[in-house]
């Protein structure tokens, strides 16, 4: 039967993934016709198998089991490597040379939401791409060539042997490990302790209810029962990954939080070491001191659009060794496949660590920083985070400010910047403020307050 315009809800095809709430918006229905269309999709590139996998949320299964359906009908082959991380099914992808892969995740979502990460002949389905294949169903522009074959396999074993042999530490390093009940934490134990490492697990039993807090290191307050477990155990670091193990959170020996973009002038400086003037690109949300410390290093840095897939696609297109975003995913395509794996990350994190004879804090104390903000909220109903951050954009005027709106609205300062953006992903909009002093950020925040309460005098603002 043919798929109609209110049978596919458009609001579930994202800026660079399908998200949706299970049973409503997401229904096995649905994904079994995207299914198709992806397997339509991989045929019409030359492409004989699809990779298949998933988080750890309960719709998982029932989803994963209707995706196959929907790509076995177009002809595809389906290879199913069962519940994984995200990155792992991209490397199956990369392993099992087939260039495809889809994986079903929700993410950071609370758990009733789920989705599809998409990778079609190397291309990494965002944008444009995405309403593409909605409108491939809505008018019927599906191969029908099945039944595609159907097999299970499973990846995780040669993804930690090529880890471990890719990652070297001179020293064992003693570690703790939050990964908030999602699907991280069915490799990450073994992994850290192939490396070698002393590893203490938090939350590591994968529990698609997520019952001791949200998966999202890229909040402060999913992050203190990891600052806690460093403190009270002594442990050289803590990592905390999201709910399908593609972001990273690192919390030092002291306890304190160390952002992505900290975490990318160390990762830079490594890179550039071997590689000089390589390309390193990150996206709106990082620190002023990122792009300076890459040039000085002796690299090209490159601001680009917030959002996995943009980022993946930059890559690819640039050639850059390395590409960070704010809310923790990082792509390594120097000795890596330039996918986002908070896994690998982490190991190339200690891997350095590892190498300098100080405690882990020293380092990290020596990295340049500012007086900043982590990353705020705006929540709207939905699509009218869209319609403000238009009007906003229209709205600015910034003296003395330079902006900039590759992916919302930017104003960098000689003193600091203020950014907000839509997201992507939830009807909200996300703020983010820095500044070389306290007044300076106060200054700045007073400007984008007055943008946003102009054009929405009853919107709370968080700051």
């Amino acid at each position: 039967m043919n798929a109609t315009p209110n049978s596919l809800p458009s609001e579930i095809f994202k800026a660079y993934d399908i998200r949706g709430v299970v049973g409503r918006s997401l229904t096995s229905a649905v994904v079994r016709r995207i299914g198709h269309a992806l397997g339509s999709e991989a045929k019409q590139r030359g492409q004989q198998a699809i990779i298949i996998g998933r988080d750890g949320r309960l719709s998982g299964p029932e989803l994963c089991s209707a995706l196959a359906e929907g790509v076995q009908l177009a002809g595809c082959n389906v290879i199913d490597i069962g519940q994984a991380p995200t990155p792992l099914v991209y490397f199956a992808s990369h392993r099992l040379d087939t260039q495809s892969a889809v994986a079903v995740t929700g993410s950071h979502n609370p758990p009733e939401y789920n989705g599809l990460k998409m990778v079609i002949a190397g291309e990494t389905l965002a944008g444009e791409r995405i309403q593409q294949l909605r409108q491939r169903i809505l008018h019927d522009r599906l191969i029908t060539d099945g039944p595609g074959t159907y097999q299970q396999c499973t990846i995780i074993d040669d993804y930690v042997q090529r880890v471990v042999e890719d990652v070297r530490l001179e020293r064992s390093l003693n570690i703790i490990i939050d990964c908030g009940n999602g699907v991280a934490g069915a490799v990450a134990p073994t992994l850290y302790r192939g490396l070698g490492c002393t590893v203490t697990e938090l939350y590591c039993e994968v529990d698609g209810t997520f019952p001791n807090h949200h998966p999202d290191p890229s909040q402060p307050d999913n992050l203190i029962d990891l600052k806690h477990a460093v403190s009270d155990t002594g442990a050289d670091l803590g990592l905390a990954f999201d709910g399908d193990g593609d972001r990273l959170g690192v919390v030092s020996s002291d306890g304190t939080l160390i952002w992505p973009d900290r975490l990318m002038i160390l990762f830079s400086r490594d890179i550039l070491s071997r590689n000089p003037g390589a390309q390193i690109i990150f996206d709106v949300k990082c620190s002023r001191t990122l792009p300076a410390a890459i040039r000085d290093a002796g690299g090209i840095p490159l601001m680009w659009r917030t959002g996995h897939s943009f980022i993946k696609a930059k890559l690819k297109q640039t050639g850059a060794a390395l590409a960070g975003e704010m809310s923790g995913h990082i792509f390594f395509k120097e000795r890596w496949y330039g996918f986002d794996d908070a896994l690998y990350t982490g190991a190339r994190l200690l891997e350095l660590l590892a190498k300098d004879p100080r405690d882990p804090a020293a380092v990290f104390a020596e990295l340049p920083d500012s007086v900043n903000t982590p990353e705020l909220h705006i929540e709207m109903d939905e699509g009218e985070h869209f319609a403000l951050m238009h009007e906003l954009i229209d709205r600015a005027r910034f003296p003395g400010g330079d902006i900039s709106t590759i992916d919302g609205l930017r104003v960098d300062f000689d003193d600091g910047f203020g950014l907000v953006r839509p997201s992507n992903t939830t009807p909200l909009l996300v703020l983010r403020f820095e500044a070389d002093t306290q007044a300076s950020l106060e200054r700045i925040q007073d400007q984008f307050r007055r943008l946003i309460t102009d054009a929405r005098p009853n919107l709370c603002v968080p700051f």
